[in-house]
């Protein structure tokens, strides 16, 4: 990213279950979680990222510091059991245009595309 650029705007879906990236549906973190608990459990998930990174020719190391990111995100709610209980399916890393989210992307894309043609205002 280029310096003073602005960062970039991922769409949250209108339920705030997703964000969206390149066409594809991430679950976003349980909103659920008290802001101390957030803050500890994306420390631990920024660390195991980095362990990651430096575990690159260290298998075994590799593979423990991909369970921590894995374990992260579980507690975080962004992986594992879905943290909404009105039964929805989790569509975590599908395509929006597969999606009951399609028309909603296909309208927010147009618009982005096209100001006139804006329905709603965001």
């Amino acid at each position: 990213m280029k310096t003073g650029a602005s960062p970039p705007h991922y769409p949250d879906t209108l339920d705030g279950r997703y964000f969206v990236v390149r066409g594809r549906l991430w679950r976003k973190s349980n909103p659920a979680l008290d802001e101390e608990a957030r803050e500890g459990l994306v420390r631990e998930l920024m660390s195991a990222r980095r362990a990651v990174r430096e575990a690159k020719n260290h298998p075994s190391e590799m593979r423990l510091a991909r369970q921590r990111v894995n374990d992260a995100k579980v507690a975080l709610g962004e992986r594992g059991p879905v943290w909404w209980d009105d039964g929805a399916p989790d569509l975590n890393r599908h395509l929006v245009k597969n999606t009951l989210y399609a028309d909603w992307f296909e309208e927010l894309t147009e618009c982005k595309l096209n100001p006139s043609s804006a329905k709603w205002e965001a």
